[in-house]
């Protein structure tokens, strides 16, 4: 099984919300909400690939921040088959004032992100685990904000 190494970004604003985004692929009936980030090139390290997909998928060029988790799971998305993700989870701090746009979407991007949007600790409680990818990411935001970023 071929293995995948993907940057993935917790950017949380002043109010403490997380910035998701909105997927539809044909892995899943139903749309799922997941962090920005995307995969390393071949030369690339995982800050590295944080800092390239914090601009791409948001327009935004704040410091990419500590490393929140490491997380390995099974999975496709898009166009992809079935492969073993090594992801890293980093903060990005920003303002709710800050413009997000589409810098540079791919055209899968562009096919599979529906929407994005800021979510608070309670709202990500009442939607249900199983709206997000991974089902973590509410408890995740809620440590972040009440202990501060160490790395789980």
């Amino acid at each position: 099984m071929q293995t995948r190494r993907c940057a993935r970004l917790i950017i949380i604003n002043e109010q403490g919300q997380l910035l998701l985004f909105q997927y539809k692929d044909e892995h899943r009936a139903e749309p799922f909400w997941a962090t920005a980030g995307g995969e390393l090139t071949a030369d690339e390290s995982y800050r590295d690939a944080a800092q390239r997909e914090l601009y791409e998928e948001t327009g935004l060029t704040n410091p990419i921040g500590p490393l929140l988790k490491k997380h390995e799971a099974i999975f496709a998305v898009a166009r992809s088959t079935p492969a073993r993700w090594q992801e890293q989870y980093f903060l990005v701090e920003c303002h709710s004032s800050q413009n997000i746009h589409a810098a540079c979407w791919t055209e899968e991007e562009q096919e599979t992100i529906q929407q994005w949007r800021w979510w608070h600790v309670d709202e990500m409680q009442a939607a249900g685990k199983a709206c997000f990818k991974p089902e973590w990411l509410g408890e995740l935001l809620n440590q972040v904000i009440k202990n501060g970023s160490k790395e789980q």
